[in-house]
């Protein structure tokens, strides 16, 4: 591709997701939040005029997510999807350095909401597949892109929607989505790594209860915020054994350290006191997600009526929870259990997802592609499987039968630590050159595995 071509695709690109972001799809785990269906309208409007079809389905009002494909010549040959969402987490702009929603570019950098998680890809994914259909790509198998609501809640009115109802819309045997793309420096290798697995997730909620009582008579009252009290502080305390799963080893291996520090990395009995010393808070909370099954309660509420003046008698505590391979819904009320000691039996448990850790192989004609493809822009890079703490949609197709990466392609001055704290926190922003890499990489693999 030339200079001219690849500096329009990066200005759409970037054009593309700065709209994205300043359309607000917030999604606050209501099924009246995202309003995705405004980046729906975005990205329709983007890919029309191909000759291409774009369908659009909306199982929940304002919810929609769209669907559009370059038909394949051999209807034997594998079919790929580029699958982004469309929706964001919630933000406190009052931590931001800029408007989080403006979408600015600022010093080569678009920021927003967004920005990293995950509409960089979604947008260069639409300006990928337009320009594929623009220029006449005629796939062997079909070429699919899925702009899909909710991924950020569960994807009960996204993926998992369309797995139940609509699965051949977007089955595919090749699935690429987020996160990869970034690169590592360990043992003088030039490495990028891409996602070929996640963690499970499986989201609780603890019912405390109590007796009401008035204000004015705490003594020997039966306060359940008190006692809830008491299990977040358990849940916060609570420290499961390590365990390494399979890519651990070649993840630690990457990694830019001392060779005395991986090999404490590598062993169960010293790992945890290693992350403990570990001097960037950001680093070895990513570590510590890799190597335990991890319990975070974000969320306190009730459905009854508080007040200031009244004991409460019921109080809700939503604990986020990541498994490690293997790990089941036994397992996690194990922990629980662990953790809780003698107040598990003052704990109600309700499950609100629980979907297992999934991973995909390595041996195949993606993965061979997303290595010709960043040997273009890298020639000394190997690509190199990762596993992220995260949850994707990559997870629903794996259910599905579809191998599913997360890929992308930064600039190496990007680390690992900076990147993930952008994920849900503030200051979101990514590097102009960053979308055009990305972009290029989509068009890359498309025309080497459906070429």
């Amino acid at each position: 591709m030339d200079d001219s071509t690849s500096q329009r695709l990066t200005g759409q690109t970037v054009e593309l997701l700065q709209a994205m972001i300043r359309n607000e799809c917030v999604n606050d785990g209501t099924a009246e939040s995202g309003q995705e269906i405004r980046n729906a309208a975005t990205l329709r409007a983007h890919l029309e005029g191909t000759g291409v079809a774009i369908d659009q389905w909306e199982p929940t009002p304002g919810r929609a997510s769209i669907v559009s494909r370059i038909e394949g010549s051999d209807p034997d040959a594998p079919s790929l999807c580029l699958m982004g969402h469309t929706d964001v987490v919630p933000v406190n702009p009052a931590g931001w350095s800029n408007d989080p929603f403006a979408g600015e570019v600022i010093d080569g950098e678009v920021w927003g909401r967004g920005a990293i998680d995950m509409l960089n890809i979604t947008s260069s994914m639409a300006v990928a597949f337009r320009h594929l259909a623009d220029t006449g790509f005629q796939p062997t198998g079909d070429l699919i892109f899925f702009g899909v609501a909710d991924e950020e809640s569960g994807s009960a009115h996204g993926a998992q929607w369309f797995a139940d109802n609509e699965p051949d819309a977007i089955r595919a045997d090749f699935v690429l989505t987020e996160s990869g793309g970034l690169h590592s420096s360990g043992d003088g290798k030039h490495g990028v790594g891409m996602v070929i697995g996640e963690k499970g997730v499986a989201w609780r909620r603890l019912r405390v209860r109590g007796t009401p009582g008035h204000g004015s008579r705490p003594f020997n009252a039966d306060n359940a915020l008190i006692k809830a009290a008491a299990v977040v502080q358990r849940i916060a305390e609570y420290s499961p054994t390590p365990a390494f799963h399979e890519l651990w080893r070649q993840q630690v291996q990457s990694l830019s350290v001392d060779d005395e520090l991986k090999a404490l990395l590598m062993n169960p009995e010293e790992v945890d006191d290693a992350l403990r010393a570990m001097p960037k808070r950001s680093a070895s909370g990513h570590l510590w997600s890799c190597t335990h099954t991890t319990f975070s309660p974000n969320l306190v509420s009730s459905d009854r009526t508080m007040k200031t003046n009244v004991i409460p008698d019921q109080v809700d505590i939503n604990v986020d929870i990541r498994t490690m391979p293997g790990e089941d819904a036994d397992s996690v009320q194990a922990h629980l259990d662990a953790a809780l000691g003698d107040l598990a039996d003052e704990v109600e448990v309700e499950i609100l997802m629980n979907d297992p850790a999934s991973i995909s192989r390595i041996d195949t004609p993606l993965w061979d592609s997303l290595q010709k493809a960043v040997t273009n822009h890298y020639p000394d890079a190997t690509i190199n499987a990762q596993m992220i703490v995260g949850f994707t949609d990559a997870r629903i197709f794996r259910n599905m039968g579809s191998t599913a990466y997360g890929a992308a392609l930064f600039t190496p001055d990007l680390d690992v630590a900076s990147y993930g704290s952008m994920f849900h926190g503030n200051d979101e922003r990514v590097s102009v050159e960053a979308l055009g890499l990305t972009t290029q990489l989509w068009i890359d693999v498309a025309r080497d595995l459906l070429g």
